[in-house]
């Protein structure tokens, strides 16, 4: 059993894989594009997990996720770029500055101002960087709705929003008509560019109801497998498969599923 600490164990494995010499094939050609979807995807195995309940579960799902930055880590090593080191100093230093409440002499914060602070910390972060409109730095790479929220609640911070719920929905009744009105044409690019209006409403309308609108869409996926396959059940029972039923059948079924509270 190695005695030197497991995150430098896993930075040597890691280091192992990408070998040139001795290496893993696959683990050698990966790069920064080809790993990013499977960070993606572990961090959304993180979430499962959690919902889960299950510790020992999100411990291994925790375990991929830390892989997935100790890949990306090695893969800017071999570039002269940094090491995981770097990245552990980094947000070690980013904390700190941003919680002086706790690691330097102001006063403590409430939840509400510490979220005020760390947004007014990042902001400077930002000009830093030469970041200086409200919606540089939301992150390209996040799921559409999620970008969505961010994105909007950043034009909130400026005062550029919707009132309340209220007003959001009427919005999405008038988009609901435009998107109407290019049904008869069915354009692609316009219904396209409508359905993208809808989309980008609701997510406000989420926000503005203190919801996050993927775990929203998360929870309707998840709603719909459940009544779907109480369907296939019930069919199944009488000899039949969605293929061989009608959509009166179907529809019946379904909503039988959801009086059971599916």
């Amino acid at each position: 059993m190695s005695t030197e600490p497991p995150i430098s164990a896993l930075i040597n494995v890691m280091a192992a894989l990408r070998d040139p010499e001795t290496g893993c094939p696959w683990d050698k050609e990966q790069s920064f594009e080809t790993i990013a979807p499977y960070t993606i995807e572990e961090a959304y195995e993180v979430r499962a997990a959690i919902e889960s309940g299950e510790p020992e579960q999100l411990k291994d799902e925790l375990g991929d996720l830390l892989f997935q930055v100790v890949y990306h880590a090695q893969m800017a090593a071999e570039r002269g770029w940094f090491n995981f080191d770097d990245v552990a100093r980094g947000i070690t230093g980013k904390m700190i500055r941003r919680h002086p409440h706790v690691f330097g002499d102001e006063a403590a914060r409430t939840a509400a101002g510490q979220t005020a602070a760390w947004e007014a910390q990042k902001a400077e972060e930002r000009l830093a960087k030469a970041q200086h409109g409200v919606l540089e730095g939301v992150a390209t790479g996040l799921p559409a709705l999620k970008r969505a929220q961010k994105l909007t609640a950043r034009a909130a911070r400026v005062k550029f929003d919707w009132p309340n719920a209220e007003a959001v929905l009427d919005k999405l009744a008038e988009e609901t008509a435009e998107l109407r009105a290019e049904l008869p044409a069915a354009a692609p690019d316009r219904i396209k560019d409508e359905l993208g209006d809808m989309l980008f409403v609701l997510a406000n309308l989420a926000r503005k109801l203190g919801q996050d609108a993927e775990a929203c869409l998360e929870g309707a996926n998840e709603k719909f497998i459940r009544r779907f396959s109480r369907v296939e059940a019930l069919l199944a029972a009488e000899g039949k498969t969605p293929a061989s039923s009608s959509l009166d059948e179907m529809d019946s079924l379904w909503n039988a599923a959801k009086r059971e509270g599916l």
